[in-house]
This record gives C-alpha cells, structure tokens and sequence, in this order.
C-alpha cells in the first residue's frame, strides 16, 4: 500500500480512512506500507501502525510544498504542482526494491498523485481515488481573482491530464462514490471500476442515540481548515447564516472547530472557535457528543464526507448542502436535511429544532445507515473482494 501521508494520527479525511482500512484488513493479509512523510517528527508515529503492517517504509518528500524547485518544475515540466510536491526519489527506490524482493498479489494505490512513484510491473495495481483531484483545484481556481486564473488553469489542465494517465494505468480504479465513478467513467472509456466507501471510525458510534439539547442549540462545522470547502463553509457560516439566524433564534450558539480553526476570524459572541490538535480525538469526539445540529454548507467539490458520516454515527442530524452529501447515500427529509442557499439553511435548522419528530427521525435513520452501511468492517471486506478479483483477473490473463 502506498500512501501520500503517514496514516498515523487520525487527522485528515485520508488518514482516518488509511488508518481504518489498514486496521481491518491486516486481520487477513500481509500489508508492506509506502508513506510519504514531510518532517522527522512524523516518525514517531510509525508505533502506532506496526501491528497492522508486514513492513513500514517511510521516504521523504518535500517538507514545504511552496520551494523554489517545485515551482520551477511545475511551470517548466508537463507535471502539475500536485505531482511535483508529492515525488519522493526515496519512495521511487524503495517500491522498485520491495518489488523485486517479495512477490505481492496486489499493489494498493491511494491517490493518484503516488502512482509515479510505482515502476512498469506486471503486478496489478489497484488506484483508489478519494476525490477527483483537477475537479477541486479548478473550483479552487475559480474562486482567484481573474488576473490569476489563466495561469493556474494551465496547471488545472496538466493535473487532469495527469490524472487520466494514471487512471488508464491502473488495473482498477476504485471511487469513494457512485458521483466519482460516474465522472471517471465519463471520462475514460472501458475503464474498470469500483466502489470502496468511506466510514465512520468505530471510536464514533454512540451505543445509544441520546436526547439533545434543542432549547439552547449548539450548531457545529468541523473540519480540517487546511482545506478550501471548509474555510469556504466556515466563512458562509459566519457572513450568510449568521444574520439570518440570529433574526429567527435566541439561545444558540456555532461552534467551528478542527485543525487550523484558528483561520477563521469573526467578531460575534455567537460563534466559538475552537483549535483541535491533529492527534487529539477525544475532543473531536466530544465536539459532536454535545453539539446539537452539525451544519455542513460546503459548495465545493471532493473532500472525504468523513465529517458526516462521524455526525451521522454518533445521533448528531446533518444540514448540509447537495454537495456536501453528493455520493452518500442519504435522502432528504429522511437521514439529512438539504439546504443549498442561505436562507434554505436558516428555515431547515430552525425546521429541525422545532420539529421534535422529524429531529429523532433524523437521528434514528441516519445513525442505523451509518451502521449498517458505513462501517469500515464491512467496507475492508469488500476491498478484499476487490483485491481477490483483481488477482482472479490477472491470473486469467496470464
């Protein structure tokens, strides 16, 4: 398995999905783990993960994205920044020496952007994407000022020409999403697909669904604000939601919290910030035991919906826009509620807090989804399926 990041600790919507992943599937097979790590001190972590894998390999990739070298390769080569960032002459050197030392059924790609790091071999490779990536840096770009964009589209062009290569590489490219796999087959022909979901973390699930406290309602975002559509959410929070909420409630409070929350600036003392550490679970754990109502008004695409499914498994109802859900497989009024617009926000939280029915409705059917369909056991063995038929399918050829 070769990773873009070390999946220790559980900080990012792919570290979190990693780490799971590696956990359930290290019960039946030998896994020899590739990680990408920027600074020393990631080092530490490896302890964490050494009872999941056969063997760990860490090789050093550039500690800050913004270098000098990067950005002259990325202007002055066919590969966008993405790529760039992310190469690792380490990783290269070590994948192609474990390849010639152990004989592996199965390569596991997490994200395209390590595939160049993986030689011509004639072992299957399995790429997962969790996001289409030229699809976030394009809504990225988009957002820049006009002075801005044509050279940043050129980049946008290099990363999905990049990114199609090495769709068309892979054995099999495995989605997060029927809406991912859709685009990709769009775009690629004859491709061959999967589906491997995300999770909710089995540290998330309540054992019982709780009565919250919808008299003076706590509202939270949680995120990763290194991210874009999470400052974006934060920030329409703040401007949009905001006024109108406070011509509507009384007693409430919003709560915006993760890592780099700090980013986030506002002046009301309705809203709270709060700094999470990468490594501190337990108080992610608790942000969404106490909350009331986690809002999600995310407009931009990709991302890990690994923030819903959490709220989702611990009784915490969901209001969130179209795209914040696109590839769960929720359905409005039923396990979330949908708002696209400001004011659609403002009328469906204030819907659900006053409506106590359609609150433990909301709790119930999302919770037992999550349960039922979200759970990272479950989705390791379907991995496994895909492994095995992906090995089955190589052996035919041969």
């Amino acid at each position: 398995m070769v990773t873009p990041y070390l999946p220790y600790p559980p900080a990012s919507g792919g570290q979190i999905r990693t780490l799971n992943l590696l956990k359930y599937l290290s019960v039946k097979n030998e896994i020899y783990l590739v990680s990408l790590y920027k600074n020393e001190n990631e080092k530490q972590y490896t302890k964490f993960l050494t009872k999941y894998c056969k063997e760990i390999h860490l090789c050093k990739r550039p500690e800050k994205p913004w270098q000098l070298k990067n950005i002259l390769n990325s202007i002055f080569t066919t590969k966008p920044f993405l790529i760039v960032r992310n190469y690792s002459e380490s990783a290269k050197d070590t994948i192609k020496r474990l390849l010639e030392r152990v004989n592996f059924d199965v390569i596991h790609s997490e994200t395209f952007y390590v595939m160049p790091h993986i030689p011509k071999t004639k072992v299957p490779i399995l790429l997962v994407e969790q996001t289409i990536e030229y699809k976030v840096y394009k809504h990225f770009v988009d957002g820049l000022p006009l002075i801005l964009r044509p050279f940043l589209n050129i980049d946008v062009l290099k990363l999905r020409y990049w990114e199609r290569f090495y769709w068309n590489q892979a054995t099999l490219v495995s989605t997060v999403s029927e809406h991912d796999k859709s685009i990709i087959k769009g775009e690629v022909k004859d491709i061959q697909t999967a589906i491997i979901p995300n999770g909710a973390g089995d540290e998330m699930f309540e054992p019982t669904i709780k009565q919250r406290n919808t008299i003076d309602p706590i509202l939270l975002f949680l995120g990763n604000f290194f991210w874009l559509q999470n400052i974006e959410a934060a920030q329409f929070t703040i401007k949009k939601i905001l006024p109108l909420l406070e011509s509507r409630l009384q007693n409430f409070k919003i709560i915006i919290a993760g890592q780099q929350a700090n980013k986030i600036k506002t002046n009301s003392n309705k809203v709270q910030i709060v700094e999470i550490e990468e490594s501190d679970t337990e108080k992610v754990k608790k942000q969404y035991q106490s909350a009331t109502l986690f809002i999600a008004p995310i407009f931009g695409p990709g991302g890990t919906r690994l923030k819903i499914l959490a709220a989702m498994a611990t009784g915490l109802p969901v209001v969130s826009t179209s795209v914040g859900i696109e590839g769960l497989s929720v359905k409005d009024n039923k396990h979330v509620l949908v708002a696209n617009n400001k004011e659609e926000f403002v009328e469906k939280i204030f819907e659900a807090l006053s409506n106590q029915e359609l609150y433990k409705t909301l709790q119930l059917n999302s919770y037992y989804l999550a349960k039922n369909k979200y759970n990272w056991q479950s989705i390791s063995r379907q991995l496994e399926k895909v492994y095995k038929n992906i090995k089955k399918a190589d052996e035919n050829r041969d």
